[in-house]
């Protein structure tokens, strides 16, 4: 299960990476004022006094060329039905070549409204009568609603911690793999851990999968959000061309660029037949993908400019200032900007309504298959950051000790 950590970065990226950014620097401490917007985010507490931070989007505004690419799509007067734009699918190959080094072709993608969607239909395109979908867990919650989606049995095998990282456990995968399991989904960088998976630990996964047979399917959709100056992000079908051809890789820029409400994303998928597979899934299910979603996301794959590693700057601070008050109840985020919090000790049976009395909003982490969890988005401005661990630490100071009596959660 040991595994090393991803520091697979030239010394001259790390140093980029780890450095302050230049330019001017986006305003990301003011609050912006969400209501009125129905946002998922916010309307889930409206009225109470219960600050968010569970769904994962970020409470910064979108990057000025975001909005500038949406308003001269807007200057056309129609917004009929798109075809996906050749431009769009030349700056997807520039974007992974650049950040990945991966030659991606054309006519591996299937341009999809979202990642959820996507591992779905990878399910729908690998399902078999009897078949299985196994996933490590804890896990982004979508995920444990596949199996059931497709016909399929679901195959849970947790993740261990070992030290300061939380692992994939492969002697644990190979005792739950059966000849009915038809598929693996991965989650890279981690939802909700924050890992973002070595080269031995993908190339460890991904010869368990050619053994046995398994198409994997990779959802990567946090990718650009590397925390850890000295971690890399791997496609795992980057790795080699046999992996390649049973891997259905999943990206969206809509996470990093905060744009979820653009649903744009892609499938990549190198073998034909696999590919042939995941787009008669679609049938009937999938609608198409609007004109203002390829618009933002075609700026947001062009952009090479400082934004993005403005935003990671900031959020290593959020982080900093997390760990700094929960300890070591969570491990490091190398990717992301969630943060797994380790409640076990403590004697509450629903952890997310506790700390909802104590007025903060987090996600239980049963909904990712692992009780006496919480998740907590840090993707915020600073100021509410504080406000929301002075009430995190609160909450989690009044709660009793496992032994000293259980409470419910529900003051």
């Amino acid at each position: 299960m040991s595994a090393g950590k991803n520091t697979e970065t030239s010394a001259d990226a790390s140093a980029k990476n780890a450095q302050e950014p230049s330019g001017p620097a986006p305003d990301f401490d003011t609050l912006i004022d969400r209501q009125g917007t129905s946002a998922t985010k916010w309307e889930r507490y409206a009225g109470r006094d219960i600050l968010p931070f569970w769904v994962a989007d970020m409470d910064f505004a979108m990057p000025p060329f975001i909005a500038d690419a949406v308003r001269s799509r807007l200057e056309h007067p129609i917004l009929g039905y798109t075809r996906t734009p050749p431009s769009l699918v030349a700056a997807f190959q520039a974007w992974m070549q650049h950040h990945y080094q991966w030659r991606v072709e054309a006519d591996w993608l299937v341009w999809i409204p979202g990642v959820v969607g996507g591992f779905n239909l990878a399910a729908r395109a690998t399902a078999r009568p009897g078949g299985a979908v196994m996933i490590p867990t804890p896990v982004y919650y979508p995920f444990l609603d596949v199996p059931g989606n497709a016909g399929q049995r679901a195959q849970h095998v947790p993740l261990v911690r070992e030290g300061e990282r939380w692992v994939m456990d492969m002697e644990a995968l190979e005792r739950a793999a059966s000849p009915d399991t038809a598929l693996l989904l991965l989650s890279n960088p981690q939802n909700p851990t924050g890992r973002a998976y070595s080269r031995a630990e993908l190339s460890e996964l991904a010869a368990f999968c050619l053994r046995r047979g398994i198409v994997l399917c990779s959802d990567e959709i946090h990718c650009p959000l590397l925390l850890d100056p000295a971690v890399r992000h791997l496609p795992v079908a980057s790795l080699d061309p046999d992996i390649a051809r049973v891997t259905i890789s999943l990206y969206a820029v809509t996470k990093a660029y905060n744009m979820p409400g653009l649903s744009c994303a892609v499938a990549v998928i190198p073998d034909a037949a696999l590919r042939r597979n995941f787009i008669r899934a679609q049938a009937g299910l999938v609608p198409g993908i609007g004109p203002l979603a390829y618009a933002a996301t075609e700026a947001a794959l062009n952009d090479r400019g400082p934004w993005l590693s403005q935003l990671l700057h900031y959020l290593r601070g959020n982080h900093e200032r997390v760990r700094s008050v929960v300890g070591r109840r969570m491990t490091p985020v190398e990717a992301t900007y969630l943060a797994w919090i380790d409640v076990r000790d403590l004697d509450i049976e629903h952890p997310g309504a506790w700390l909802e009395d104590a007025g903060v909003g987090l996600s239980d982490g049963a909904a990712f298959g692992a009780a006496g969890f919480v998740r907590f988005n840090f993707a915020c401005p600073r100021p509410l950051l504080e406000r929301g661990l002075t009430r995190l630490q609160a909450g989690l100071s009044s709660a009793p000790a496992r032994g000293e009596g259980r409470s419910t959660g529900s003051n």
